[in-house]
C-alpha cells in the first residue's frame, strides 16, 4: 500500500492529471452505459519495463500507458496496435497457454469512442480486476486499485475528450505476503480484468447509492434512503414501487441524502418462492431500476429464522470457476449453469467462496431462490499485525456490503475462512467483524472456522471469535485430511455456543470416471462412501443448522499437482469440470431431500 501511494505522489510530481476516485456507482447495469467489453490488445510484461526505467524509476514519459503510436523514425520497443488480443471479461491464464502459470503484469489497452456532454460526467466502471490495477485514460493516470475480487470506478470526465479515446490498464497479480488473499491459497491466481468494464455516463448531479429493505424494527414498514453524489440539498427525489401501489417522493439533507418510511406488506422472498419487486428510484433526470425482494433473516438459540420460520441450509460451496472449461467465471450464462446444478442437488443456499463473486452470480442466485453466504478473502495465514493488510480487509468488505445490500438473497456476510487461533487473528477478525455490523445489521455474521480434534473422537470447537458471529461455522474432513469413512460412526460433536451451526466445508477428492473399491482414495466410490457416512454423523450434532460441501465442481488449483489424477485440479467437486455428475452428487441429494421434508 506505501509503494501504491508513493508511486501515485510520483505521477502528481510530474504533472499528471489524475481522475478522481468516487464512492461505487450502485447497480451500474441499470445506468446509460457504454459497454468496453470485446477485444482489447495485450503486452506481457514480466519485468515492468512500460512503467519502470532502468534505474526502476517509474516513467514520467514513454510508458506503454502513453500507447504511443510505432513508427520507425523513433524508439520505441512496444506497439499495441500489433500486439496480440484478448476477450475481455476473461483471465490470461486460460486465455494464452504461454501465462497459464503467469503471475506478474499484464498491460491491456482498447480503443473508444465518446461524446462529450457539459451536462453529465463519465464514470469508468471495473466490476474486478486482479489484483493490483493501475487504470489511464489517454495516457493520463485514472486511478489505482487494490483487491481482486470488488468492483471499482473513477470520475474521468477530464480524462474523456469528444472523439476517440483509449484505455490502457496495468495488470499485476503476483501474490504478497501482506496481501488479501495472502501467498497461500487454493485457488487459482486468474490474472487479468475478469468482470465487466463499462463506461458510465450520469448526470453531473447522480443518485450514487440507496438502500430499499424491510424495516428491521417495525412490521409492515419499507424503509431506506436515497444518496446523491454530492452535498445537495432540497433535491426532489422518488421510490416507485407499481406493484405494491407506492410511489414516495422526498427531499434529500445537506449531505444530499433523503430517508423514506412506507408501511407495505408485500410477498416475502423465500427459496420455494423467489418473489421480487421491480423497483424505481428516480429524479427528475435520472430513473434507475432495480428488482428487490423483501425478507427477514435472524436467529433463536441454535434456530436460523427465515421470516420467522426455522430453515435449514441445503448448499453447497462454489468457487468462481467457469463450468465446461477453466477459466474465471463472469458471466451471467455461466452462473445460470453452476446455479442450476445447485438446484438439481435440491440446495436452498450456496456459499460463494472464497471471495465476492461476479453481481450475475449473486442476482441469479436471489432470481432462483437461493439464499447466499458471501465472503471476503481472509484465508489462511494473514498478515495480521500490519495495518495496510487489515486496511485491505476492511475495504473489501465494505465494497461487498455496499455492491450488495440490496440484494435480498445474501443472508450471511462471512469475515475468513479457516484461520490458526492467536491474539493476533482474534484481534484483526474481531474488529472486522464489528465493522461488518456498522455497515449492515440486516444480515447474520459468520466465518468458516476449524474444530479441535482429541484421541477420544470428541471433536470440540472452541473460537474466540464465537462471541462476534452469529452463526457458529467451521470446516471439518473426516475421511480425507483425518481418520477413515469409518471413523465418522464413532465421533461426537460438542459446539458449546447457544447459537445455530453451519458445517461450512467437508468432503474429499474423485476422479470422475475412475471407480474401484470404496476404500481406496481418489475414486468415485470412495467419495460416495465418504458423503454416506459424514452425512448420517451429521444428523447427530446438536443445533445443526445447514452444511456446505466443498464443492459443487472441480477447480483449478496449483496446490493440486498430482499426475493423471488432479494435474492442477482440485478434484472435490460433486460434479467434474466437465459437468458429469460424480456418485457422490446422488448421496447429498438423496439427503438434501430428506432435508427439505424434515423442514417442511
Amino acid at each position: 500500500m506505501k509503494k501504491i501511494i508513493m508511486l501515485c505522489c510520483a505521477f502528481l510530481l510530474m504533472g499528471k492529471t489524475i481522475a478522481q476516485e468516487i464512492p461505487l456507482v450502485a447497480n451500474i447495469s441499470s445506468r446509460n452505459n457504454i459497454t468496453l467489453n470485446g477485444k482489447w490488445s495485450y503486452i506481457v510484461d514480466p519485468l515492468e519495463n512500460g512503467y519502470f526505467n532502468y534505474r526502476l524509476e517509474p516513467f514520467k514519459d514513454n510508458g506503454f500507458f502513453e500507447n504511443k503510436k510505432w513508427n520507425t523514425t523513433e524508439l520505441s520497443e512496444y506497439n499495441f496496435a500489433t500486439s496480440a488480443v484478448m476477450d475481455i471479461p476473461s483471465d490470461w491464464n486460460s486465455k494464452d497457454q504461454r501465462l497459464f502459470f503467469y503471475e506478474g503484469t499484464v498491460w491491456f489497452q482498447k480503443d473508444f469512442s465518446y461524446k462529450k456532454d457539459s451536462k453529465s460526467k463519465g464514470i469508468l466502471h471495473f466490476g474486478a480486476v486482479n489484483y493490483d490495477a493501475k487504470v489511464y485514460v489517454n495516457g493520463k493516470l485514472a486511478g489505482t486499485h487494490i483487491g481482486g475480487y470488488t468492483p471499482f470506478n473513477f470520475d474521468v470526465t477530464n480524462l474523456l475528450v469528444d472523439g476517440n479515446n483509449f484505455v490502457v490498464v496495468k495488470v499485476d497479480n503476483k501474490r504478497h505476503k501482506d496481501n488479501v488473499p495472502t501467498v497461500n491459497m487454493d485457488w487459482w491466481n486468474y490474472g487479468g480484468i475478469t468482470r465487466d468494464v463499462t463506461l458510465v455516463q450520469v448526470p453531473n448531479t447522480y443518485i450514487e447509492d440507496y438502500l430499499v429493505q424491510l424495516d428491521k424494527k417495525e412490521k409492515g414498514k419499507i424503509s431506506g434512503w436515497i444518496k446523491l453524489n454530492s452535498e445537495s440539498a432540497n433535491q426532489s427525489v422518488s421510490v416507485s414501487i407499481p406493484e405494491l401501489k407506492i410511489k414516495k417522493s422526498v427531499t434529500t439533507d445537506a449531505k444530499g441524502i433523503a430517508y423514506f418510511e412506507i408501511k407495505a406488506n408485500p410477498v416475502l422472498w423465500t427459496p420455494e418462492r423467489p418473489k421480487l419487486y421491480d423497483v424505481t428510484i428516480s429524479k427528475a433526470d435520472e430513473n434507475i431500476a432495480d428488482q428487490i425482494g423483501f425478507r427477514t433473516i435472524e436467529t433463536k438459540g441454535k434456530e436460523i429464522l427465515l421470516n420467522g420460520k426455522k430453515v435449514f441450509l441445503r448448499g453447497i460451496s462454489i468457487h468462481e470457476e467457469a463450468p465446461f472449461r477453466s477459466g474465471r467465471a463472469w458471466s451471467q450464462e455461466d452462473a445460470i449453469t453452476l446455479l442450476t446444478w445447485a438446484k438439481e442437488l435440491g440446495c436452498n443456499y450456496v456459499r460463494l467462496a472464497h471471495y465476492p463473486h461476479n453481481e450475475n452470480m449473486v442476482r441469479e442466485a436471489e432470481k432462483m431462490g437461493l439464499m447466499i453466504w458471501s465472503e471476503v478473502p481472509v484465508y489462511w495465514t494473514i498478515s495480521w499485525t500490519n495495518p495496510d493488510t487489515y486496511a485491505n480487509a476492511e475495504r473489501q468488505l465494505h465494497d461487498m456490503i455496499y455492491r450488495d445490500k440490496n440484494r435480498c438473497g445474501i443472508v450471511i456476510w462471512s469475515i475468513a475462512n479457516e484461520t490458526p487461533h492467536g491474539d493476533d487473528r482474534d484481534a484483526f477478525l474481531s474488529k472486522l467483524a464489528k465493522y461488518a455490523r456498522t455497515q449492515d445489521n440486516s444480515r447474520l455474521i459468520s466465518m468458516a472456522m476449524e474444530v479441535t480434534s482429541s484421541s477420544n473422537n470428541i471433536n470440540t470447537l472452541h473460537d474466540n471469535m464465537n462471541e462476534y458471529v452469529d452463526i457458529v461455522s467451521f470446516n471439518q474432513y473426516l475421511g480425507w485430511y483425518r481418520g477413515t469413512n469409518e471413523s465418522c460412526k464413532d465421533m461426537q460433536w460438542v459446539i458449546p455456543y447457544n447459537k445455530p451451526v453451519i458445517i461450512s466445508e467437508f468432503g474429499g477428492e474423485a476422479l470422475q470416471g475412475l471407480h474401484g473399491d470404496k476404500k481406496e482414495r481418489w475414486n468415485e466410490e470412495y467419495q460416495e462412501e465418504l458423503y454416506i457416512q459424514n452425512t448420517q454423523m451429521f444428523d447427530r450434532i446438536e443445533g445443526l443448522a445447514g452444511v456446505s460441501p466443498w464443492i459443487l465442481v472441480d477447480f483449478r488449483s496449483p496446490r493440486r499437482q498430482l499426475p493423471n489424477i488432479q494435474d492442477f485440479f482440485n478434484r472435490k467437486g460433486l460434479i467434474s469440470s466437465n459437468g458429469i455428475k460424480k456418485k457422490a452428487f446422488y448421496v447429498m441429494k438423496d439427503w438434501y431431500k430428506q432435508k427439505e421434508e424434515e423442514y417442511k
